[in-house]
């Protein structure tokens, strides 16, 4: 695995764990005021749920049709996996319609559930079976496959920024987030470069790096196209440890192997 691949497969991972806690607070608000509230808590309840549904959850699922399952159908033994991943795709749309158009308070609590404990399930296989697959692939670059997929990765892209989400952070706010002191290595923030300084500067800081020497990368997002960069340029020399992942700041300690005697 090289370490743009770990470090995109781990922020898959992590939004998958950002979208489950969220529905889970979602599910459990809804369920609550159907037990206990009156029809207008209850109706803002869905409303809240379906509003993150439509604008979180399916799009995610979309993106995912549009990048990873094309790519991961392609591996051996790996086509029937993928199709069933569509199929639960399907039924997460269809408890989302009847959530939506029930006029059951009842109805709309089980929907919501049913739908809970559908995508849970789901998310597991695509942390353990599907995500690995494309990372084991030798033909499968999964950086450069989230490369702006933010519906993938929970971010969201700055208006006019003109980055594109090219992933080397420029399709962040410009107004940078405090960011901890979490090692003893020297730091290159990136989030106060001109965007088209950032990649060269950091690889540039890399080059000068000496053997079994580290540097930290702080930048705005998961740099995952400036990781599959450096695996190209440095392939096997650097090692890639995850600090910190956002919400609003990612840190990678950068560390450069050393040379065997």
């Amino acid at each position: 695995m090289s370490p743009s691949d770990e470090v995109a497969a781990a922020a898959v991972v992590r939004h998958h764990a950002q979208m489950a806690t969220e529905l889970d607070r979602l599910v459990r608000d809804l369920i609550r005021t159907a037990e206990i509230g009156g029809l207008r808590q209850i109706w803002q309840a869905r409303e809240a749920l379906v509003g993150w549904l439509t604008g979180e959850l399916l799009p995610h699922a979309n993106a995912e049709e549009a990048a990873l399952y094309p790519a991961a159908s392609g591996q051996p033994g790996a086509g029937l996996l993928i199709t069933g991943m569509l199929a639960e795709h399907r039924a997460i749309g269809t408890l989302v319609t009847e959530l939506t158009e029930t006029a059951s308070p009842v109805q709309a609590a089980a929907a919501a559930r049913a739908l809970q404990a559908l995508f849970e399930v789901h998310l597991a296989k695509e942390n353990d079976l599907v995500v690995p697959v494309l990372v084991g692939a030798p033909d499968v670059d999964l950086a450069a496959l989230l490369d702006g997929m933010h519906d993938l990765l929970g971010v969201e892209p700055a208006d006019g920024c003109g980055c594109g989400g090219c992933g080397c952070g420029g399709d962040a706010p410009q107004a940078a987030a405090p960011a901890a002191t979490l090692s003893i290595d020297p730091r290159i923030d990136v989030r106060d470069l001109p965007h088209a300084e950032r990649h060269a500067r950091v690889m540039a800081a890399l080059g000068d790096l000496a053997p079994d020497s580290a540097l930290v990368l702080v930048a705005p997002h998961a740099p995952l196209p400036l990781l599959s960069q450096i695996d190209e340029r440095y392939a096997g020399q650097f090692t890639t440890e995850w600090l910190q992942s956002g919400p609003d700041v990612w840190q990678l300690r950068l560390h450069r192997v050393a040379v065997p005697a």
